[in-house]
């Protein structure tokens, strides 16, 4: 599973770390603010986030909201196994409905990621927001009618009105992670 999709990684660069990194913590700064932090100048900052846009390294800009005051009440990180007879032609046309299944607005509007991977005894991963348990069971109704899938589906259910929070959802410590790799690898 893991390693078969053969991607070419390009070593990237410190000023191109470091900006994906300050974006990351504010993608409203702006790109003087950035020069400013990294101590390079404003056209370093706007040429080069332009080459990240362009090949993919910046996806696209975003907030984080306050997920229980948008009305969210769930967290759902549900757990999948893919039928094992399945061939890589069968896969693949699964993986292409699912994109075009996504598109659409109106189609599992709550799933945030759903992705392949292995663990505890699955092989996909779909990480979903729910505004009731409602919301989730109708989401598992879903999920069942995917025949790649077996029918043994767990999740771990996270509720948003818990007055306990360890880390809330921030790309903000990932970000000073890679900066502090960047400063590891200058030594």
């Amino acid at each position: 599973m893991f390693g078969e999709a053969k991607t070419k990684v390009k070593v990237v660069r410190d000023i191109e770390l470091g900006i994906i990194s300050e974006l990351m913590r504010n993608a409203r700064m702006s790109d003087r603010d950035v020069a400013r932090r990294l101590g390079v100048s404003q056209p370093t900052v706007s040429r080069t986030r332009h080459k990240l846009e362009k090949e993919g390294y910046i996806r696209g800009y975003m907030i984080v909201p306050d997920l229980l005051k948008l009305g969210f009440q769930i967290v759902a990180t549900t757990f999948v196994r893919f039928k094992e007879d399945l061939n890589t032609e069968q896969k693949e046309t699964f993986r292409k409905r699912a994109q075009e299944r996504f598109k659409d607005e109106s189609y599992a509007t709550s799933v945030i990621m759903f992705e392949r991977g292995m663990g505890l005894g699955y092989t996909g991963i779909i990480v979903s927001l729910h505004e009731s348990y409602a919301s989730y069971a109708r989401m598992l109704g879903m999920i069942k009618q995917f025949t790649v899938l077996e029918p043994d589906v767990q999740s771990f259910l996270s509720d948003l009105n818990d007055t306990v929070h360890y880390r809330p959802l921030s790309f903000g410590p990932l970000a000073q992670h890679i900066l502090t790799l960047m400063k590891e690898r200058k030594q």
